[in-house]
């Protein structure tokens, strides 16, 4: 959870925080995502959305889920929804079922984590799998290209019961942030994919 913040990073590798409610959030997060996916548009883009109904501060992946779901993305695949939520018990299932369907898809995992009380709030993005229940000491399969997490409480003691116990607005809040950058980054991967096969054909003539 010690990742520092940097506003302007377009750096693939490095960590990066933003507060949910800073002025344009969704627009930095969508810059940041972009810059992370693959550069072809042949490579399956999966959303991999991890957590539960059951707990306020866990239903931070399938809030996100179904909200990108209703905007109906035309290239980015989603999986777990409040409807169809990913969890504990069908993690490896869902894991499984993405493997067979896509061939070497780019999987972006989603969840809620627990931190410092000054990051409450902060929306983090970093290169590599997310590890969905470390925050409540659980061993479960590692998933994703690269994640994207919600800091919706404090870590540190009970984690179960702070899970349990975290304000559904602050939830909300966090999930519409993220979800209107996931939005935003379909658009500018296409438009970006999009200008590369006009470029491409400029210097083929």
């Amino acid at each position: 959870m010690n990742l520092r913040y940097k506003l302007f990073d377009h750096l693939k590798n490095e960590p990066f925080r933003i507060p949910h409610d800073q002025e344009s959030a969704d627009h930095q997060i969508a810059l940041k995502i972009t810059s992370m996916l693959p550069h072809t548009a042949n490579q399956p883009i999966v959303i991999f959305c991890i957590g539960t109904d059951r707990s306020t501060g866990d239903c931070l992946g399938p809030l996100i889920g179904t909200k990108i779901t209703e905007k109906r993305l035309s290239h980015f695949h989603v999986y777990g929804t409040l409807d169809e939520p990913i969890h504990a018990v069908n993690l490896q299932e869902k894991i499984e079922e993405i493997k067979m369907k896509y061939a070497n898809p780019f999987i972006i995992g989603i969840d809620a984590c627990l931190g410092r009380l000054k990051n409450v709030g902060a929306i983090t993005i970093g290169d590599g799998p997310i590890k969905p229940g470390a925050g409540v000491n659980k061993e479960l399969t590692p998933i994703g290209d690269m994640h994207i997490t919600g800091i919706v409480n404090v870590s540190g003691f009970m984690e179960f019961f702070v899970l349990q116990n975290t304000r559904l607005s602050l939830v909300m809040k966090i999930a519409n942030t993220i979800a209107s950058g996931i939005c935003k980054a379909e658009f500018q991967f296409l438009r970006k994919v999009e200008l590369g096969n006009v470029e491409k054909d400029r210097f083929s003539l």
